[in-house]
């Protein structure tokens, strides 16, 4: 018989008998103390949730979006929620654009002397066709005035299109679990700007234009090749692009380059020293299905008239690493909550519905095509689809709400790395505080405390909580997550945290249950209306 580490099983004493926080109501608590109890055993003594992590990352790999690896971890995700038990499980498709997958790349510098680099394809950058080899050029541009003063200098050359930026000191530990005072920065009320938290920076729209612009310039100059600078130190690479769209994808190879290289070429070109570099990259397009899939599974309710409750994490990722933190650490504890709530034979009042998106890491769009098929809809231009549908979305009026809207009772979402759940943010929804303080009290011993009225974004509850449903992210630790591994080659199964992750699904499954079982739905912010300016007095009287 396997022992139980030392934490865990401590745990498991603490809250054995601790009893199940419960939202009350006119007709008396929710629920009975049972579930958590339940709950609690299920996810120590027959946890499944670093299997599923493992298969999701050492089995089957990066999941780039309409990638190889995303369609086989569509299919496979759907057969493990079968094989539990759960019901309706079945993919729902949106618009999205290329699929495309890289077999093996290298970057060699050639001149002045031999040495491999470290480097990775940007996404949906084409192939290189065999190795091409070319002196490079160090050619900033940042706007579309820095095109004109390379015309005619660029061809047959490989163009680093950043300047380095200077190594700095590191200021904060690489891996850290947040302490009492950084929570506490969470709970502070924000005022909802009057779009939803799913705004993005007005020059989102322009930057992309502009790449396309470059690109078409690069290509009508005779570059032959282009390379980035990975945003960060220590030899980790990316490959972040979001040029995905049939028809808009960059014309030539695109490469990032280790920032520790980039900068040893962009001083070697600066000298005069001439460096050549040797560029291999072999990739694959697939544009027989440009629709990207969500996963969708449901717990069945005992009140078919009572609605659901709704979890979920992205499945996609990018496609160097193995996508573990970012995210299959947040769908592993997702899926370990509908095992948990279906083997434990809890029934609740509501149904429970997981689900798994695809798209979030070009804009969240697998969270919002749901929102708009089934929660509300938005006056946006029907032609937009992608990035830029997403830019425009939570800024269009007025809302609309769909057949669902009602029906949604709460979402709550998982996606900040395999961290310890420490508490959750209630995006401004003041009225579920002292709800969510209940619910949180039996998970206090193991770390999970804080009720932080503060707003968090980027993620997929944002497009719940845009259009009036109370939509949650739970707060994490962030261990090396931001610093390491988000988005990088390093974002491997090493990196999970096995205690945490038993932990988050354990607090997940208990948080769906309540809410599933709670005798009114969790308390809504008033439907967002488009802002108007309310910062002019009033005039007098009679004045002009």
């Amino acid at each position: 018989m396997r022992r139980l580490s030392f934490a865990i099983a401590t745990l498991l004493a603490a809250t054995a008998m601790a009893p199940l926080a419960i939202a009350k109501g006119p007709d008396g608590p929710a629920a009975s103390s049972a579930p958590v109890d339940k709950i609690v055993d299920e996810g120590t003594n027959r946890s499944e949730v670093m299997r599923v992590a493992q298969y999701l990352t050492d089995v089957i790999g990066a999941r780039l979006t309409n990638s190889p690896g995303m369609r086989q971890a569509e299919e496979w995700t759907q057969a493990k929620f079968r094989e539990w038990g759960l019901v309706n499980v079945h993919k729902e498709g949106f618009e999205f654009g290329r699929g495309w997958s890289a077999k093996n790349a290298s970057v060699k510098m050639v001149a002045p002397r031999p040495l491999t680099l470290i480097a990775a394809p940007l996404a949906w950058t084409p192939g290189t066709n065999g190795s091409i080899t070319g002196q490079i050029v160090l050619a900033p541009m940042a706007d579309e005035a820095a095109l004109d003063q390379y015309k005619g200098k660029l061809k047959g050359k490989i163009v680093l299109l950043t300047e380095p930026a200077d190594i700095t000191d590191a200021t904060t530990p690489d891996f850290r679990r947040y302490e009492d005072a950084d929570l506490d920065k969470a709970d502070t009320f924000q005022l909802q700007n009057g779009g939803g938290s799913a705004n993005r920076r007005p020059s989102s729209a322009s930057r992309m234009a502009f790449a396309a612009k470059r690109d078409a310039f690069l290509k009508a100059e005779g570059a032959i090749a282009y390379a980035t600078m990975s945003s960060r130190n220590g030899k980790l690479v990316h490959g972040q692009n979001s040029q995905f769209q049939v028809g808009a994808t960059p014309p030539l190879p695109g490469f990032e380059i280790a920032a520790e290289d980039y900068r040893r070429l962009a001083r070697l070109a600066k000298m005069g020293a001439a460096p050549s570099l040797e560029l291999s990259s072999d990739v694959s397009y697939d544009d027989s299905d440009t629709k990207a899939y969500n996963i969708l599974a449901d717990i069945p309710g005992t009140d078919a008239k009572a609605g659901y409750v709704m979890a979920g994490a992205h499945m996609d990722s990018w496609a160097m690493g193995d996508g573990a933190a970012d995210n299959a650490a947040g769908v592993s504890m997702v899926m370990e909550a509908a095992r948990i709530i279906k083997a434990s034979g809890i029934k609740t009042k509501r149904a429970i519905r997981f689900a798994l998106w695809s798209g979030e890491e070009q804009g969240l769009l697998g969270s919002m095509a749901y929102v708009e098929n089934h929660v509300a809809s938005r006056p946006v231009d029907p032609a937009l689809t992608g990035t830029a549908r997403y830019m425009n979305w939570s800024k269009a009026f007025p809302i609309k709400p769909g057949a669902d809207h009602g029906k949604l009772a709460a979402y709550f979402n998982l996606d900040n790395g395999s961290g310890k759940i420490r508490g959750i943010y209630t995006q401004g929804n003041t009225a579920v505080v002292p709800i969510f303080r209940e619910w949180m009290a039996p998970f206090n011993s193991m770390g999970a405390t804080k009720v932080a009225t503060g707003r968090t974004g980027s993620t997929d509850h944002v497009f719940f909580d845009a259009v009036g449903i109370p939509a949650f992210q739970f707060i994490q630790d962030p261990l090396d997550y931001g610093s390491n591994v988000h988005h990088t080659d390093v974002d491997t199964f090493d990196h999970l945290k096995a205690d945490d992750m038993r932990q988050g699904a354990i607090i997940l499954a208990a948080f769906l249950v309540n809410a599933a079982n709670a005798p009114e739905p969790l308390p809504r912010l008033p439907l967002a209306s488009e802002p108007k300016a309310s910062d002019e007095f009033y005039a007098a009287p009679g004045a002009h």
